[in-house]
């Protein structure tokens, strides 16, 4: 899970960056757009398949 800490002076713009940053770098908002919506297996293994060529 991604955390930051406000620092002493630190303006809620550059703490919103900050956490933007690091969801990006975990990966999550990618996660979270893979599975909006649910992919039957055998749909997912043919797509699969098809990147292969």
């Amino acid at each position: 899970m991604a955390e930051i800490r406000l620092g002493e002076n630190e303006t809620i713009d550059s703490a919103l960056r900050r956490f933007k940053k690091k969801i990006q770098k975990a990966g999550i908002l990618s996660e979270v757009r893979r599975r909006e919506r649910y992919e039957k297996p055998s749909l997912r293994s043919h797509a699969q398949s098809g990147s292969r060529t």
